[in-house]
């Protein structure tokens, strides 16, 4: 005998009942929404008054003599060129020695590896990543300095093995969104699988590719704490000798604010100032080779 279910009782199941918890889920909901958007605001108010704070105390210092002499002396009135030419030296070989290896780790990655090593390839990667600059620089000094003295090559070196696992694990992610078709399609006109690779794969990649290299330039540019270890001592002076210590720019600011000297410490504002905008100018192309490549990739 089927048993009836009394009138009075409610079916859990019937979504035409109006819930009791429904005043509720819309006070969190709000409230939910509300966190958000103060942490958005609370994000964007620290970065504004980083930047008010670093513009308001060294734009008075950045003069054409700022950027066109070396660092002073004794009190006496000089810049940061020297500092410079020699970050621009040593982030230029970090890239010649780390992008080729980082592509190509990449690729051996998508399109080589199998589904174990790949996995295994990206731990490593994503540990390397991970790891403390100042702790590259202690290996490096203790690897290389040591014995030799210091130089650029070895500060390059340090800033190579900070940019390897970025530009690897950003190259890798964007080569396994080519699509599939795209590679059977070539393999199936009898194109070999390192043609297919270099022609087809990189550059339909390439947007995605020139992204990573950007960000890890502007992350790298201003490391300190490997230089410090690789390439701080150095003379006061425009070099292009890369077997010798060079002058940079997050060194000299490290310099200039521990100097008791107030005319110093003002410039070590103004290299910051430099520096911030040569990172949101590296971020601001990375974003815009992103955009590009997202249009590509949709058709437009």
């Amino acid at each position: 005998m089927t048993e009836l279910t009394p009138p009075h009782a409610e079916d859990p199941f019937d979504i035409t009942v109006r819930s009791n918890g429904l005043g509720r889920r819309r006070v969190v909901e709000k409230l939910f929404g509300l966190l958000a958007i103060l942490s958005a605001v609370i994000a964007v108010a620290i970065l504004a008054l980083v930047l008010g704070t670093v513009l308001l105390k060294g734009l008075d210092s950045l003069t054409l003599s700022f950027f066109t002499e070396p660092r002073p002396l004794f009190g006496e009135e000089g810049g940061i060129a020297d500092a410079l030419i020699g970050s621009a030296i040593i982030v230029g070989m970090s890239m010649l020695f780390a992008i080729p290896v980082a592509v190509l780790v990449a690729i051996y990655m998508s399109e080589y590896a199998s589904i174990r090593v790949a996995t295994f390839l990206r731990l490593v990667l994503d540990v390397l990543n991970g790891v403390p600059a100042i702790v590259v620089g202690i290996f490096v000094f203790g690897l290389l300095v040591v014995g030799h003295g210091q130089s650029a090559v070895y500060g390059s070196f340090a800033l190579s093995i900070l940019m390897l696992p970025m530009v690897a694990r950003a190259t890798q992610e964007v080569l396994d969104i080519v699509p599939r078709s795209q590679r059977e399609a070539s393999l199936a006109l009898g194109v070999t699988k390192w043609r297919t690779t270099w022609n087809i794969i990189l550059p339909s990649a390439i947007g995605g590719i020139l992204t990573g290299v950007v960000i890890a330039v502007a992350r790298v540019a201003g490391e300190t704490a490997p230089l410090l270890f690789t390439s701080s001592i150095a003379a006061n002076a425009i070099s292009l000798d890369v077997s010798h210590a060079l002058p940079t720019l997050p060194v000299a600011i490290f310099v200039f604010s521990e100097s008791p000297d107030p005319s110093e410490q003002a410039m070590a504002w103004a290299a910051a100032t430099v520096l911030i905008a040569f990172v949101l100018a590296m971020n601001i192309l990375a974003k815009l080779f992103a955009g590009r490549k997202a249009r590509q990739l949709g058709g437009r």
